[in-house]
């Protein structure tokens, strides 16, 4: 602000018109810098967090006789990959996707199971840290048991075009779950997140359309990221059908047991998450713990789970439910499952 009121002093001294000038001058940029500041300030919310420090990544202590393979010709060449108890391993399997979608709860859940380790928080690797190789994203990895699966989630992989080839040049056999969940209220979710982080947005019908009511802004990040067929398409170019698993957000609410038993079948475990584990929460509108992981008490997820909507104008809902219908039955096509959104 001073540097402002330097500029509008020395067009007025320049011109010896006084201060009036500098006064109508400074008049109209006032709400054009609040606003400038309020939708700078959500592009850096909106945007993903930064690729975690090299020098806060848990690297392993040195094991000089470690034994080590090397993957085959279909993984990553050349890369050795520690093998026997108690070592570093690549995921097995990933959460890809998406966004709102469910992704934390579902690695909440797994993560009862004693023969999942998973890593807590989103490495981002497939899609902000590829250039710190793959030596250094095993060293982030728990360590894993024989017969243990090594898992990690983090949610915007399935919208990033590179992710695919990628991982798969880790290893075309990982496992991949997405969590979807209906595009309408997954924007509404990711806008409500947003915005509580950076109060004075645009409203939620500002930013989904152009022009009012006008076309739908799929520029925008939380419209994009529930085009699901469109982010399917690039993964099906090199992994197949089989190696995916489409977890319903809706129904790892209303049935979590029945869902976490569907993964736990996917990666070839025993279901030993079931329906003792759960209890409903009514006040979140949330599924909890009945016995958290290491510990005795029941615990449910953090406080921006379940967190209350802001109110979207209906027709801002039905205008977006008609754009995302034939989006929709592509992907119930393509994945073989009607997940009953329209």
């Amino acid at each position: 602000m001073a540097g402002s009121g330097g500029l509008g002093g020395g067009a007025g001294g320049g011109q010896g018109a006084g201060t009036g000038q500098g006064a109508a001058l400074r008049g109209p940029r006032a709400p054009l810098l609040l606003a400038a500041l309020v939708l700078g300030a959500y592009c850096l919310c909106a945007l993903p967090g930064r690729c975690p420090p090299a020098a806060r990544a848990p690297v392993p202590a040195p094991a000089p006789a470690e034994p080590l393979r090397a993957v085959g010709p279909r993984g990553a060449p050349g890369l050795p990959v520690a093998s026997g108890p108690g070592r570093r391993r690549f995921p097995q399997a990933l959460i890809v996707g998406v966004k709102k979608g469910g992704t934390r709860a579902l690695l909440e859940f797994l993560r009862l199971h004693p023969d999942v380790r998973a890593l807590g928080s989103e490495p981002h690797f497939f899609d902000r840290c590829y250039e710190r190789g793959l030596a250094w994203y095993r060293s982030l990895m728990p360590r894993t048991l024989d017969g243990q699966i090594t898992l990690e989630k983090t949610p915007s992989y399935f919208v990033t075009r590179e992710a695919p080839g990628r991982i798969h040049g880790m290893s075309p056999d990982t496992k991949l779950i997405v969590v979807v969940r209906n595009p309408v209220t997954r924007a509404i979710s990711d806008y409500a997140q947003t915005l509580s982080k950076t109060p004075g947005l645009p409203s939620f019908r500002a930013l989904a359309f152009r022009h009012g009511l006008g076309p739908v802004d799929t520029a925008w990040s939380a419209v994009r990221i529930g085009l699901y067929a469109q982010h399917l398409t690039n993964w099906l170019r090199l992994f197949p059908l089989s190696r995916f698993l489409f977890v319903s957000g809706e129904r790892l609410v209303s049935d979590p047991a029945g869902e976490v038993g569907r993964v736990q079948d996917f990666l070839g475990l025993k279901r030993v998450v079931t329906d003792k584990h759960f209890y409903f929460n009514a006040t979140k509108g949330f599924p909890c713990l009945k016995k958290a992981q290491g510990g005795s008490r029941p615990r449910c997820l953090g406080k921006s789970k379940g967190r209350p909507h802001p109110r979207v104008p209906e027709a801002v809902v039905r205008r977006l439910r008609d754009f995302y219908r034939p989006f929709n039955r592509r992907f119930y096509q393509m994945t073989g499952q009607d997940f009953g959104w329209d």
